[in-house]
């Protein structure tokens, strides 16, 4: 029978937990109850809780006990100064009711309640206005951009009198020149001169034809005058 953990140190008002674990092979299908037991300075151990093997969990007003074979918790609640001492468990068998087989021993050590702050003890600060501390970060970022505002005006104002109307214009012109749009190139395709090849097969020469050299005549005939008879 096992008890831990070996020390455990908690303000007044917690809780703290231990676990009592046990053997099964001693005990294997047998009855048994388990003992949990306080000592005060060498005192007499006293009983503080008991469980048995099939019995649910049991909570009082100062302890909470679970089974979970083979290891059961006991919780100790509502933590006093008076609560302090060694603890152990105690493990009794049905066959064997005058042997009780004790664990080791731990101890608990519970000190003072931490105390509580009073809220009303603490400077009331007005909703919405924030610490001084944010003031004095806030004037001096404030500070810091006015001062590297006024470093850049010198600084362009002291290169436009040296002759800075040069370097602005070229500044101006380098800008102009990248911001121009980039050439798109637009493909060609050369199609090249197209040869058309000639029939080089001979050509069979033209007939002249021989002119017809016929003759042709018109003859006129005299218009004849009408006879008239002689009376």
């Amino acid at each position: 029978v096992t008890f831990f953990p070996a020390m455990l140190t908690l303000p007044a008002g917690g809780s703290a937990t231990f676990f009592c674990n046990i053997s099964m092979k001693s005990i294997s299908g047998l009855e048994y109850s388990l003992n949990w037991y306080k000592e005060t300075n060498n005192s007499q151990p006293q009983k503080i809780a008991e469980i048995s093997r099939n019995k649910p969990p049991t909570k009082t007003e100062k302890y909470l006990l679970t089974n979970h074979t083979p290891a059961f918790k006991i919780e100790i609640l509502n933590l006093h100064q008076n609560d302090s001492g060694s603890y152990y468990c105690g493990l009794i068998a049905f066959f064997q009711p005058d042997k009780v087989i004790e664990s080791n021993r731990s101890h608990l050590v519970v000190t003072a309640a931490p105390e509580k702050t009073n809220a009303t003890d603490e400077p009331q600060t007005e909703e919405g206005d924030p610490p001084d501390h944010i003031k004095a970060v806030l004037v001096g970022i404030l500070l810091l951009v006015g001062a590297v505002v006024l470093l850049i005006f010198g600084y362009l104002t002291v290169t436009y009198r040296r002759g800075g109307k040069n370097t602005l214009r070229t500044l101006f012109l380098a800008l102009q020149k990248e911001e121009k749009p980039p050439v798109v190139s637009v493909p060609t395709v050369d199609y090249g001169v197209l040869e058309f090849q000639w029939d080089q097969r001979t050509q069979t020469p033209l007939e002249i034809q021989p002119a017809d050299q016929t003759e042709y005549a018109t003859i006129i005939f005299p218009e004849e005058k009408p006879v008239t008879p002689e009376r």
